[in-house]
């Protein structure tokens, strides 16, 4: 029995990710462009461009974060994307991604939605599953550390039970919060992440978990209240 190359669980079908984690991967994956177009208002640093010019007539220094403009271009994470994908390619025995003439955000999303298209090889048959879904955590969470900063203590609007579910088909359960300003929806116990595309399928899931299981400390009616993305 193989285990489970990102929580280390045992996969009982023998493959490389258990469904837990391959949920997750997936949301991950499918939020990395939005987690793009929300580093843009980053991308200038607060009190706007650099005044004045430079010593002997140059121009000022150029108005950005250089991380974040590391990210946005074309070795960022577009970077990563396409680099998964041409080793997958590469290990499937595919031919190379033909060049398309698309910009970075063009690129990005083929890129994703290629990997999307490659996960059910990825968590069934791929050795390196765990360093793939390992790598696109890390790398959806070092954007989200930028674009959803978090205050100490700060506790955000309760939404229920987080309802994904692992290898041996038990329900997370851990408390799902929403942040102001959040690109995502993070569970702080398995860490997947629910972008806006999934969250009225999430509520759906909520909702159903809040009816069949009795809930702890908080009831289902207040969980469903505090809910931004109800419908």
């Amino acid at each position: 029995m193989n285990q489970c190359g990102l929580c280390q669980a045992p996969v009982e079908d023998g493959g490389y990710l258990c469904v837990g984690c391959v949920s997750c991967t997936r949301a991950h994956l499918e939020s990395l462009p939005g987690l793009y177009d929300g580093l843009l208002p980053y991308l200038t640093p607060a009190g706007g461009a650099r005044e004045g010019r430079a010593a002997k007539g140059g121009p000022p220094g150029l108005p950005v974060v250089e991380e974040i403009l590391d990210l946005r271009g074309p070795g960022g994470i577009v970077g990563v994307v396409e680099g998964w994908t041409s080793v997958i390619r590469t290990d499937r025995r595919m031919a190379p991604r033909p060049a398309a003439g698309l910009g970075v955000e063009g690129r990005l999303r083929a890129g994703v939605a290629e990997l999307l298209g490659h996960m059910p090889w990825i968590a069934v048959s791929w050795p390196d599953a765990g360093p793939f879904a390992t790598d696109i955590k890390q790398l959806a969470d070092s954007v989200r550390s930028i674009t959803d900063p978090r205050a100490p203590g700060e506790v955000g609007r309760r939404l229920g039970k987080c309802p994904a579910i692992d290898t041996s088909g038990v329900i997370c359960g851990a408390v799902l919060r929403y942040y102001p300003g959040a690109a995502t929806v993070t569970c702080p116990w398995c860490q997947c992440a629910f972008p806006p595309a999934t969250w009225a399928d999430l509520k759906t899931l909520i909702d159903e978990d809040a009816k069949g299981i009795a809930t702890g400390d908080t009831p289902a009616e207040e969980a469903e209240e505090s809910c931004p993305i109800a419908s």
